[in-house]
């Protein structure tokens, strides 16, 4: 008998195993399984109330609560391909609700909590859930989106039955077995529909398989952000984001242990970090920065971080320089990635900013073990500058029910990241901004994060944000927006002044305007495309 051609033989038997029966397959709810059986009694879930009640949930509970969510679905009709839709706050059901729907191949999609009715029915015309799991407070907004729908869900309720809308969570799982379901579920059906954060554009849904994570996202944690099962995170990235779900997703098949806060207000941030001796934090430059300046930072609240991940962003150096005396023994972890890859694509680590090649603030590290990469000039040749084009195991299937920007961002064989980045001999890369960033001034290209540095360096800058806005005269002026720091009285004639002194006469803002707050989507990243909205006619 020949083995290549009818597969491995074992004592004179064919072994032929299945990727879609437990026997051969790679599945994400397999993995929660297996983690039930081997470290069962683990907290995988530390979660906190807004009153202050702590709850704790081991990998065998989270296990055995998946499976009752999965039966829970199947007695409503859900099947394999169909989609789930969560609104809710980061909360230990929505991650049960979210295995839930994997275990039975259903495909998880998460609602932004932020969102009015009119983006939701977007959403959820779009997506065509079979069933929406939403915590009462969320309920009326949800109602009201769905009255502009052809056909409505199943809707699942947290926290009760509101006034007979929709089905009681609880009650629901209280009447389901939390034994492991049996139905096929492939590596390459779909584990989720993740939204773009639409900073730029229209949201887009990004598919992504079980294959992704369990062949390549995952082992990429380990390889290049570090993560062990020993790991307490912090956890304040938002499920509905490709950060929130996607970092969650493998964290969990480390078997490391998530502490969800009841708020991401710093003096609860911070006493949560003490209490339960948290290691790693990830997060956006915005969330570093208000931890730091709160009264009660210091040694005593964040001794216990081993590792600072940021992405979204430059750190400051003040901030770095804050954590660095706060806890000595941390290490700050800078990374890069995409939806459309999976998320992690690049990561650097440094402990002083002296450390990052260059002194350069831009450093995104070098590409995670996965991930092959290409940087390339706008006729398409390889070049030092230029858009950044990737491939790996863990790009994304598609947009969902959009072929046509599919076939715009996967082409020649390479996912077009529009991201523009330079890279050096020994391939560190270096974010330099969007590609719809870039402005185009004079006949000139301005890197919009440059000059965003630039003003950042000015003491009395709390946070600034440029874009080119429509000009007659110079096709786009290059236009500064800045929040002033506390107790500052800065104008923008002399944040102008202040640009001169480090940036090329061309890049200079033509105008910069004092704000108290700039747009940003939940992760605190800037949406620019507000800014172009709300000040194009200015």
């Amino acid at each position: 008998m020949n083995s290549s051609t009818h597969g491995p033989v074992n004592g004179g038997r064919t072994l032929a195993a299945s990727h879609s029966t437990p026997l051969g397959r790679a599945t994400l709810g397999d993995q929660l399984r297996r983690h039930a059986q081997s470290r069962g009694a683990k907290p995988a879930v530390v979660a906190y109330t807004p009153d202050g009640r702590r709850t704790e949930t081991t990998y065998r509970e989270l296990d055995q609560r998946a499976n009752q969510a999965a039966h829970l679905f199947r007695g409503l009709g859900v099947a394999r391909g169909d989609r789930v839709a969560v609104m809710a706050r980061n909360r230990v059901e929505s991650i049960i609700a979210y295995y839930g729907a994997l275990k039975i191949g259903a495909v998880y999609s998460g609602v932004n909590v932020l969102f009015g009715s009119r983006e939701v029915a977007q959403q959820l015309a779009h997506l065509e859930p079979s069933a929406v799991v939403v915590a009462a407070e969320f309920l009326p907004t949800l109602t009201s989106a769905l009255a502009e729908l052809e056909s409505a869900p199943e809707v699942i309720v947290l926290d009760g039955d509101r006034g007979g809308e929709g089905h009681g969570f609880e009650a629901l799982m209280e009447a389901s077995p939390s034994t492991e379901p049996e139905c096929e579920v492939d590596e390459l059906d779909l584990a989720m529909i993740v939204y773009t954060s639409g900073t730029e554009a229209a949201p887009k849904g990004v598919m992504l398989p079980h294959r992704n994570y369990l062949i390549s996202t995952a082992p990429a944690y380990t390889w290049g952000l570090r993560c062990l099962d020993d790991d307490v995170w912090l956890y304040v990235m938002p499920f509905h984001t490709i950060a929130g779900i996607g970092s969650l997703t493998s964290l969990l098949l480390l078997g490391a242990t998530l502490v969800l806060p009841a708020s991401l207000a710093p003096d609860v941030a911070l006493q949560m970090i003490k209490t339960e001796r948290i290691t790693v934090l990830a997060q956006t430059p915005t969330f570093f920065i208000s931890l730091a300046d709160h009264p009660d930072f210091g040694p005593a609240a964040v001794g216990t971080i081993q590792r600072c991940l940021t992405y979204g962003g430059q750190v400051l150096p003040r901030t770095v320089d804050a954590w660095h005396r706060a806890a000595p023994a941390s290490i700050w972890g800078t990374y890069w990635g995409q939806s459309e890859l999976t998320q992690l694509g690049s990561v650097g680590w440094f402990k002083r900013l002296e450390a990052v090649p260059g002194q350069d603030p831009t450093w995104i590290g070098k590409p995670v073990g996965h991930l092959e990469v290409k940087v390339v000039d706008d006729a398409g040749n390889e070049a030092e500058h230029g858009e950044l084009l990737c491939r790996t195991p863990s790009t994304m299937l598609g947009y969902y029910k959009d072929p046509v920007k599919t076939a715009e961002t996967v082409k020649d064989g390479w996912v077009h990241t529009g991201d523009i980045v330079r890279r050096d001999a020994e391939g560190n890369m270096f974010f330099l901004d969007r590609s719809k960033d870039m402005i185009k001034t004079g006949g000139y290209n301005v890197s919009s994060q440059e000059v965003e540095r630039a003003l950042q360096t000015h003491p009395g800058v709390a946070r600034a944000a440029v874009v080119g806005l429509p000009d007659e005269y110079w096709s786009e002026a290059v236009t500064g927006f800045v929040v002033a720091a506390a107790d500052s009285d800065i104008s923008g004639d002399e944040l102008r002044d202040h640009c001169k002194t480090t940036l090329a006469g061309y890049k200079v803002p033509k105008r910069i305007l004092i704000v108290t707050e700039l747009p940003t989507d939940p992760q605190g990243k800037l949406l620019k495309r507000e800014l172009r909205r709300l000040y194009a006619k200015d």
